[in-house]
């Protein structure tokens, strides 16, 4: 899958202490890295048990740096340094309206909510019904009773609620879908990972009055965006391993 080596399933044996230590030592590891600065992320990734997020199969390996298979087509949850890495260049805070494109587990849906707060919201979409039954089972079963979880197309964005603050898209597309630009607010940003000849940049847009400003971040390597945007296999095939 992709190039990555996926651990083979287990009987989960790790006891809770365990995975909370495991936990605080994954943030710990983060902030020495550099990849996590803000307090708000940390706090949020020191409070949200990653392994409720990962079927059960998969849970002792919940804070190695591998992404895990989730039901659906193609859908993994990321490694945990994946969340700081979109997170962080975005300046996502307290207050804002977050779009997030590919629910996933969910895990990044309650890292977001955690990080936005109770004066924030966020909007999470994800196409493949597998994909967002699991997810949103997992917010429930965490008791986040206040996001709005939409089983549709990402690409086309969720107009109702716009315009927001932060969007992020946890696909790789050949161009940053347009509708999701345009439901971006004035100075606001837009991070995803974009197709460019041999491999994956992981892609900054900030909307400034003078237009849009482009950074890219790092080299990424992650599953195909769906939908009317989305990548067909063919087009990435020179992207994977």
């Amino acid at each position: 899958m992709y190039g990555w080596l996926i651990p083979l399933p287990s009987s989960p044996s790790k006891r809770k202490e365990q995975l909370g230590k495991e936990r605080a030592a994954k943030v710990k590891w983060l902030r020495k890295k550099g990849l996590l600065k803000s307090e708000r992320m940390r706090r949020a990734m020191l409070k949200v048990p990653r392994e409720d997020f990962i079927p059960t199969e998969y849970r002792n390996y919940a804070y190695e740096e591998v992404p895990l298979p989730l039901p659906g087509r193609s859908a993994t949850i990321s490694c945990p340094h994946s969340y700081p890495l979109f997170y962080e260049p975005l300046g996502l805070d307290k207050g804002h309206k977050f779009l997030e494109i590919g629910l996933g587990s969910g895990y990044g849906t309650a890292i977001a909510r955690e990080v936005v707060g109770e004066e924030g919201l966020v909007v999470a979409m994800e196409i493949d019904p597998l994909t967002y039954a699991y997810a949103k089972n997992n917010l429930e079963q965490a008791g986040y009773a206040d996001l709005i979880l939409l089983n549709s197309d990402g690409g086309l964005g969720y107009p109702e609620l716009q315009p927001y603050d932060r969007i992020a898209i946890t696909a790789a597309c050949t161009e940053i879908p347009p509708p999701l630009i345009e439901q971006l607010k004035a100075e606001g940003k837009i991070i995803a990972p974009v197709i460019e000849a041999s491999r994956q940049n992981l892609v900054l847009l900030e909307k400034k009055e003078t237009g849009i400003e482009r950074r890219v971040i790092c080299e990424v390597l992650y599953v195909n965006l769906q939908g009317a945007y989305g990548v067909d296999q063919s087009e990435s095939e020179q992207t994977k391993a």
